[in-house]
């Protein structure tokens, strides 16, 4: 073994994964022809030590005769201090993630950072807009590998803002874009992707069940091993891979399965918003989604609350959009979901108090179906968190305690309790209720009966 490092992934508990020497080479080979560096060059140490990135660090500069600058700090080093650092060090090699190189606020990153002539970015998505401002004037490029191998897996071509690829396998390693039942996709359909290859950990450190689970055998090689990563791909038709989400990331909210990355794609592509992150929030079927401004004015919510629901399907609307200053970052610099703040799923602004018996039943109903301590009769249903299924709720609740059938379709085009209100008229009296009548000698069939009949008789059975 080359060393064991700790990784807790998507379950919690930490497992050490062994990964041995046959991979250093290949790592070190990538490295060396992705940096291009050499003797004079100064690669900062970003990362924490229990992140593998900082031993790609040292094998490489290593390996160059480069030096390695070791900051003399304990924290996260973003924002400006780090862009001091650049500057007072003169870097010229940086290995880190996207959400601190975001962090960097520079209009011009090659005249602000001359020394900088190499980026390599990782460990999470990059955003195009971060390639798009920081690769012009240097080498950036995009590494991607799970700590289950040694530390790089693919690296992509010198990125230029166009798009974000995790690019194709590293010396010595292989990878699989499969489907559920292990079978190769064509060019362009998202799969699962699998690792193969000399750069493979041996597996997690006395933890054979576990170890077995993750490294399956490899139907395409003889007596080989590949890593199951969890993470979802697709290869474009210039042979690289394009990253497409987490498998274990998809949210089930109220029955529909939804990648939180479409919801952010969107949302980033607005000029005012810097950075994204869409989750489902804690005991709840709402979306949340938290952005970060790009300017010092914050974001109308309602315009971008719009903007998603020409682009995305009803059930993909977050219940709040939450601007923060910063997104919370972990140790290692990934986004922090768990530090994200409370939101407030209540109306955006003050609204009319009920004017009559009707439209105080209906605000009673709707902060009772919304969970809100209360309703103004111009809170919009959907735009204070409801949704399809809550509405299904509301109409069912309305016919219970005000006697009157509106059909789902009112609730769309009449979200306010002072619009909903005008279409309770007389003549959506509640439907004849149910009436105990004498039991026939023949009970009719049911619909579901007669669609059996018929296709019996059909048949000709």
């Amino acid at each position: 073994a080359a060393y064991v490092i700790y990784t807790s992934g998507s379950t919690g508990r930490p497992k050490g994964v062994v990964v041995t020497h046959a991979g250093m080479a290949g790592l070190i080979e990538t490295q060396l022809g992705a940096l291009h560096i050499g003797p004079g060059d100064r690669l900062l140490q970003l990362v924490s030590p229990s992140f593998d990135v900082a031993w790609s660090d040292l094998c490489t500069a290593f390996a160059a005769g480069a030096t390695v600058v070791l900051p003399e700090t304990t924290d996260v080093l973003a924002g400006e201090p780090l862009g001091e650092m650049l500057r007072s060090l003169r870097i010229t090699h940086l290995q880190t993630v996207a959400s601190v190189l975001r962090t960097v606020a520079v209009d011009e990153p090659r005249a602000t950072y001359p020394d900088l002539r190499a980026l390599v970015v990782g460990g999470e998505a990059c955003p195009p807009e971060v390639a798009a401002r920081w690769a012009p004037g240097r080498s950036m490029v995009n590494a991607y590998g799970p700590t289950e191998c040694t530390v790089c897996a693919t690296l992509s071509e010198p990125l230029s803002g166009a798009g974000v690829p995790i690019g194709r396998p590293t010396a010595g390693m292989r990878a699989f874009v499969l489907d559920g039942e292990l079978r190769p996709v064509p060019v362009g359909v998202v799969g699962e992707l699998y690792l193969a290859g000399a750069g493979l950990a041996r597996g997690y450190l006395g933890r054979a069940g576990l170890t077995g689970e993750r490294f399956v055998a490899c139907p395409f090689g003889v007596g080989e091993r590949m890593y199951r990563t969890g993470d979802l791909v697709r290869w474009r038709a210039d042979g690289q891979l394009e990253f497409a989400g987490r498998a274990d990331e998809q949210v089930k909210v109220r029955g529909f399965r939804i990648e939180p990355g479409e919801i952010e794609a969107v949302l980033l592509r607005e000029a005012d918003v810097e950075a994204a992150a869409v989750v489902a929030w804690r005991d709840s079927d709402r979306l949340v989604a938290y952005i970060v401004a790009s300017g010092d004015h914050e974001p109308d919510a309602a315009r971008l609350r719009q903007i998603l629901r020409r682009h995305l399907p009803d059930y993909m609307v977050p219940a709040a959009i939450v601007t923060v200053p910063a997104m919370p970052l972990t140790p290692v610099g990934k986004l922090d979901r768990e530090a994200l703040p409370q939101p407030e799923f209540d109306r955006p602004g003050p609204s009319r108090a009920p004017r009559n018996a009707r439209e105080y039943a209906l605000c009673e109903l709707f902060a009772e179906i919304l969970e809100l301590p209360s309703v103004g009769v111009d809170d919009d249903f959907f735009a204070a968190g409801g949704h399809s299924l809550l509405a299904t709720r509301l109409v069912s609740r309305v016919r219970a305690e005000l006697g009157a059938e509106l059909p789902i379709r009112a609730v769309f085009e009449a979200p306010t309790v002072a619009e909903l209100a005008l279409r309770i008229t007389d003549s959506a009296t509640l439907r004849p209720g149910l009436v105990s009548v004498v039991r026939p000698a023949v009970v009719p069939l049911s619909f579901a009966q007669r669609r059996l009949w018929f296709l019996y008789r059909f048949e000709g059975v």
